[in-house]
């Protein structure tokens, strides 16, 4: 008998974790995403940019280097730390007790000792079904706090994209107005010449004024790439001036080789932030379950003996006396179930009214690029020629001259301005869909995140 109540008394003291069976493919997930950052920081291997440096490049060391993201990572983890705390069954610690009967007689030592367990008073000992659910909420939270790591992986990924392009744009918008610039000083330079032979000196001013406004311009854009190179070292984990070298022009643009309905479905099925959600109405409804259950009477056990003189088995009830309370949690958990199930719906029709526009955006930007390259951008430069030629042989004004290398400009970069766009448009729908766009149009397409340690370390399921 005495060796069956150690037994027992063991097995009570181990205790067991009523977790749900997804809990340790979960964990797995989370071993697998944590690679880049359970070392220390200063033992990283986070690799330096080439030179030149892709968008692909930029987002492998923004992946690994990150720190709102890593942030979110250890958010996941200890998301998933709450499973064992909640759903380890007994909920209550033991308390073995222990007391010797000084008195006379002839009573052996053995027999004046009382040894007993009962669990803690202070917590009441659980039904395991109820711990169990305990378990089944915190596993809810942590697959969440999975989707927020999704969410905020693609977040980043559309920063850098987004950062990346606008850094080639203002490279590409520098080089224009460097040559609209050289273009006004050989303007000024002639307007010059003919005030020398008698020309109009009206001429040479609006000249040298456009020269000058040019100068001012292109040193505007040279400021505002410092600050778009800030941002994107910061995502990156660089010092805010290191330099970035990229290829000239804009990066090739990424096929998009699925068609719109399947882009739409997409964003409403994957985007972490409805899957968040919809974790969180899961939750929700185990919460409600949870309260309608603390109706049902707790029961803690408690075990003694004393020597070879008696044994006592006890229970102690935990009557649900705090009716009203049990009535307000319920009442508390119901509301919030229907308040996160009204976010859910209104969500999914945000999220899909975003992604539609982003994508109406994007292919306007198509459409926007094909007509100003294949119609207005020769036109632009036919008239360049034109008026060129007319103010060199006299025929024509400085002011059609002037509004024809306008034109040419604005056309330029009207055209690299919808490239940018498209682009960055894409890595909008990718935020909202959750998922790379490579990825959709079948399974021998490369994924956009190139890098494949990138990919298994930072894209939980």
């Amino acid at each position: 008998m005495r060796l069956r109540f150690v037994i027992l008394a063991t097995s009570l003291l181990a205790g067991c974790v009523l977790a749900p069976k997804e809990s340790s493919r979960e964990r797995d997930r989370i071993a697998t995403a944590g690679i880049p950052y359970e070392p220390p920081p200063d033992k990283r291997d986070v690799p330096e940019l080439p030179s030149p440096a892709s968008w692909r490049n930029c987002l492998q060391r923004a992946f690994l280097a990150n720190g709102d993201l890593e942030a979110a990572y250890f958010e996941w983890k200890a998301a998933m730390a709450q499973v064992p705390q909640v759903a380890t069954w007994p909920n209550s610690m033991l308390a073995p007790s222990f007391s010797y009967l000084f008195s006379g007689g002839q009573m052996k030592s053995w027999d004046r000792t009382t040894l007993g367990v009962q669990f803690d008073p202070s917590e009441n000992l659980e039904l395991p079904f109820k711990t169990s659910k305990r378990g089944e909420i915190a596993y809810q939270n942590a697959r969440a706090a999975a989707a927020k790591f999704r969410e905020a992986k693609f977040k980043l990924q559309r920063q850098v994209i987004a950062s990346y392009i606008d850094l080639a744009l203002m490279e590409q918008r520098i080089r224009i107005r460097q040559e609209n610039v050289d273009l006004l000083k050989i303007i000024s330079d002639t307007a010059a010449d003919r005030v020398r032979a008698g020309g109009s000196q009206q001429d040479l001013l609006r000249a040298q004024t456009q020269y000058r406004l040019g100068e001012n311009e292109l040193s505007n854009l040279v400021n505002e790439r410092r600050a778009i190179l800030t941002g994107l070292n910061a995502m990156m984990a660089r010092e805010p001036l290191a330099e970035i070298s990229i290829p000239r022009g804009l990066p090739p643009p990424r096929p998009l080789a699925v068609d719109d309905d399947k882009l739409i479905a997409a964003a409403v099925m994957t985007n972490p932030q409805l899957q968040r959600l919809a974790r969180d109405v899961q939750g929700r409804r185990d919460a409600l379950d949870l309260a309608r259950m603390m109706y049902i009477p707790d029961i803690s056990p408690s075990f003694s003996f004393t020597g070879s003189i008696s044994q006592m088995v006890g229970a102690m009830v935990m009557l649900p006396t705090n009716a009203p309370r049990i009535r307000g949690a319920i009442d508390e958990a119901r509301a919030m179930l229907r308040a996160n199930e009204a976010m859910l719906r209104q969500a999914r029709r945000d999220r899909a009214s975003t992604f539609v526009a982003a994508l109406v955006a994007l292919r306007n930007s198509e459409r926007q690029t094909k007509v100003f390259q294949e119609t207005i951008l020769p036109r632009a430069e036919q008239t360049l020629a034109s008026s060129r030629q007319a103010y060199t042989t006299g025929t024509g004004t400085f002011i059609e001259l002037i509004d024809a290398q306008r034109t040419l400009l604005d056309v330029r970069l009207l055209i690299v301005e919808a490239k940018a766009d498209r682009e960055k448009r894409l890595a909008d729908l990718e935020e909202l869909a959750g998922v790379d766009i490579e990825t959709l149009a079948g399974p021998t397409t490369a994924p956009t995140t190139a890098p494949s340690t990138t990919q298994s370390t930072t894209r939980p399921s």
